[in-house]
């Protein structure tokens, strides 16, 4: 059974920075790509960076230049580097990973990590 384990998240002043870790694990497997999502409360949860296997990075436009998302293959890690963070980034973030194992094509989601921006 493929996991994620997300860590990082807290509490931050504006302008300061995070960055959130995600780590998968169970079995042997292959990533075809990682996301980070975010939900702040009362609102959807939105995409806000994704990676696929080769690379190749998209962004929500709201955290272009401030945010960067990167991943360590032989970890099966993805990270979020969040920079000149503001208010509005306040958010439950979540991991996603997309992939497949022996059983098939998987699509899991971490546990969610709490991000408060606040002075």
């Amino acid at each position: 059974q493929v996991q994620l384990v997300e860590s990082g998240g807290g509490l931050v002043q504006p302008g300061g920075s995070l960055r959130l870790s995600c780590a998968t694990s169970g079995g042997t497997f292959s990533i075809e790509s990682m996301a980070w999502y975010r939900q702040a409360p009362g609102k959807q949860r939105d995409l806000v960076a994704a990676i696929t296997s080769g690379g190749t990075t998209n962004y929500a436009d709201s955290v272009k230049g401030r945010f960067t998302i990167s991943r360590d293959h032989a970890k099966n890690t993805v990270y979020l580097q969040m920079n000149s963070l503001k208010p509005e980034d306040t958010a439950v973030y979540y991991c996603n990973v997309a992939g497949r194992n022996h059983w098939g094509p998987f699509n899991r989601w971490g546990q969610g990590t709490l991000v408060t921006i606040s002075s």
